[in-house]
């Protein structure tokens, strides 16, 4: 398994919400579904779309994007705040998968053992690393 859900809140310029992220250390890129991303930031356009197709969890099954918007997102318990690009897809079999690009950024740790997704909680923390 390379894959663990957390509750996360979104934001956005447009506004903010509350979502369970699937955190996904196999896919490369953080991914978010238009209908979500629309509602909280506006959808910026891939500079080359078409070099933008991705292999689904289904052999063979590709599938495009277009946009892409750059979000922050705060866990329940923690004041720091973390942000990255979601690439953007019309369908998304998830809400939002936050991959391994974001999860190496900013030194977040998949505990498969105790199925945790572990972050730094603080900002003061994140500035003294």
């Amino acid at each position: 398994m390379s894959v663990l859900t957390h509750d996360i809140e979104l934001v956005g310029t447009l506004g903010r919400m509350r979502r369970t992220a699937l955190f996904d250390s196999g896919s490369s890129y953080s991914m978010i579904r238009r209908d979500i991303a629309e509602q909280l930031e506006p959808l910026n356009l891939l500079p080359d779309p078409e070099n933008w197709v991705f292999e689904t969890a289904r052999v063979g099954e590709l599938i495009k994007a277009r946009y892409r918007v750059t979000l922050d997102f705060i866990f329940r318990d923690s004041t720091a705040r973390f942000s990255d690009e979601f690439i953007v897809f019309e369908d998304c079999s998830e809400e939002v998968i936050v991959g391994a690009a974001t999860l190496q950024k900013w030194h977040i740790i998949l505990d498969f053992e105790r199925e945790e997704v572990v972050y730094r909680k603080t900002a003061e923390r994140m500035r003294r690393a």
